[in-house]
């Protein structure tokens, strides 16, 4: 799909990947519809991209603030082409610890963000995207990209909630891409080892380059948002690339801490 002129929403759009994401679609040519629920940084970013992007405080595991906000991104741009699932959080615990098990509110959060958040804009951004009059090469109407994690299929101590919950991304995939093709709509996930965001900023140097060091294979650093967001650019303009995981991760193999 040619980027110029698209409409594409982004979920956690306010920082980390999702900012990268932004920023790299619009500077293709698309006009930016970014979700956060932080609203302080929702206005940097629409201070910093202008009139191309509009900014709307969503929280994605709310059904009613999802189909609010994708009905306010196609009164005001006309549609949707793209959907980029960046919205997450990594809230972690043991699965028994200090005497008590996991708590049930931190697991609710962490699969509410990141699975239901995650199908919450899938569903309400496709039903935009099948209104769409197909594009002329092939036929597509949309495309669809979501962010799971090495942690589906290497969790570490501590992530019983992450890791199921992007397993379930990694699991929804295919389906959804099979209900989605008679639209025109690709679906496609990423996979990120382990990157330079605000999840892993508080980490002392030293504990970072540890896990570098002892994780990654090669190059031998951390990724950069800049180049998950190079990755969505690239899967939006591919056609021929649906219904799969891309691992995005220099090779990293996880440990269990």
């Amino acid at each position: 799909m040619e980027l110029h002129g698209k409409i594409a929403v982004v979920t956690g759009a306010a920082s980390g990947l999702g900012l990268a994401t932004c920023k790299q679609l619009a500077a293709a040519g698309a006009l930016i519809a970014g979700f956060d629920r932080d609203e302080k940084k929702l206005q940097a970013l629409k201070s910093d991209l202008g009139d191309a992007c509009l900014t709307r405080v969503v929280d994605v595991a709310d059904e009613t603030s999802v189909k609010d906000g994708i009905a306010a991104i196609v009164a005001a741009f006309g549609g949707v082409h793209v959907a980029v699932n960046c919205a997450g959080v990594a809230d972690a615990a043991k699965t028994v610890s200090k005497g008590e098990p996991f708590p049930i509110a931190t697991w609710n959060k962490v699969i509410g963000i990141n699975l239901t958040g995650t199908f919450n804009i899938i569903r309400f951004a496709a039903l935009a995207m099948s209104k769409n009059t197909p594009d002329a090469d092939g036929g597509e109407r949309g495309v669809i990209v979501n962010t799971a994690s090495g942690a589906a299929s290497q969790g570490q101590i501590g992530q019983a909630a992450y890791s199921a919950s992007k397993a379930g991304v990694i699991g929804l995939t295919l389906p959804v891409a099979r209900d989605l093709a008679p639209q025109g709509i690709r679906v496609v996930s990423i996979a990120p080892g382990l990157f330079d965001t605000a999840m892993v900023a508080g980490m002392p140097d030293n504990v970072s380059q540890s896990i570098i060091d002892r994780m990654i294979l090669y190059p031998n650093r951390m990724g950069q948002p800049r180049e998950f967001a190079r990755l969505v650019q690239h899967i939006v303009e591919n056609s021929y690339l649906n219904a799969t995981t891309l691992n995005l991760d220099a090779g990293a193999r996880m440990q269990a801490r």
